[in-house]
């Protein structure tokens, strides 16, 4: 099933995401390269793509995972937590309808 972890940062977190960043889309990447990867991304600050130093306020990632308890652990493992970037996660069931 797909799950939705959808994260929010600390203030002022574009140095700390800058220091742990390779580690995070490590896994990312795991996840896309096991076909498990729906869509995931940064919630950047303003309304840009590229919102340079103003940075991000969170992530959303849309998984596969055998379980919500499964979502929860990958989440709770991700090196933006562990690195102090985000601040609080929340995972759920998601159901894809479209496209």
């Amino acid at each position: 099933m797909w799950y939705m972890i959808c994260s929010e940062d600390v203030e002022n977190s574009l140095e700390l995401r800058q220091q742990v960043r390779d580690l995070h889309i490590v896994r990312l990447t795991e996840l896309k390269n096991q076909g498990r990867l729906l869509i995931a991304g940064p919630l950047p600050a303003i309304d840009s793509t590229d919102p340079g130093n103003n940075g991000f306020t969170g992530s959303l990632v849309v998984a596969e995972f055998d379980s919500l308890s499964d979502a929860q652990t990958w989440a709770d493992c991700d090196p933006y937590i562990t690195g102090g970037v985000y601040k609080s996660t929340i995972v759920k069931p998601f159901k894809k309808v479209l496209p």
